[in-house]
């Protein structure tokens, strides 16, 4: 459920950012020469970029994908070990109501201790919910300015008006001598630098060559 979510949201990030490209006549990279033939449409040169492609084979987005799914888990984990700790106090509480071990007034109070307790665990959840979404977001522009910074460096060279994405069915056909992903897939790893963190979080970086 978890790595879906992550994944159809990866791909929306990814179709926000294949657009529009700027043609730039200074500063070549440092890349190949593309073995794409060039395709012009009236005055403008086009090509297209398979987007299910580029979630599995850009290793930013293979390991943003584990890396939520593990977060994601780890609050599932939490909050599940949490009610069930919750849920078996409520429980003994019941039997020991029932067997007369409280007075009006204790049981009040534990009865009031519990209904705190639950509280807390709404809160938490709500509070884990928020900080997964700011740090899906958070992936998301890193991914976006990911491949905007590449395209921009990428297209100095090529210089097409547009690099369109693909993705599932919204184009019904697209002729294979446009689709130039495995040259972006390639570029992307080759620029893309993972730092690992010392408690086994990534902060997922990209060198950002201008």
């Amino acid at each position: 459920m978890i790595e879906k979510k992550v994944l159809r949201t990866l791909t929306l990030s990814i179709l926000t950012t294949l657009a529009l490209t700027s043609c730039d006549n200074t500063n070549k990279p440092a890349e190949a020469k593309s073995n794409v033939p060039e395709k012009t449409v009236g005055s403008m040169k086009i090509a297209y970029v398979e987007i299910d492609s580029i979630m599995t084979q850009y290793d930013f987005c293979k390991e943003y994908t584990k890396i939520l799914e593990k977060k994601g888990q780890n609050i599932q984990a939490t909050i599940e070990q949490k009610g069930r700790s919750l849920q078996a106090a409520a429980a003994k509480f019941q039997q020991d109501v029932q067997a007369n071990k409280y007075t009006r007034e204790q049981a009040e109070a534990v009865q009031i201790n519990l209904q705190k307790q639950n509280n807390e665990i709404q809160m938490l959840q709500q509070r884990l919910g928020m900080q997964f979404q700011e740090e899906t977001e958070r992936y998301n522009k890193a991914l976006r300015d990911s491949i905007s910074n590449f395209l921009k460096l990428y297209n100095k060279d090529k210089k097409y008006t547009y690099i369109l994405s693909k993705a599932g069915d919204n184009m019904l056909y697209a002729d294979k001598s446009y689709d130039i992903t495995q040259e972006v897939i390639a570029g992307l790893n080759k620029n893309y630098k993972p730092s690992k963190k010392a408690d086994g979080n990534s902060e997922l970086k990209d060198s950002k060559k201008n």
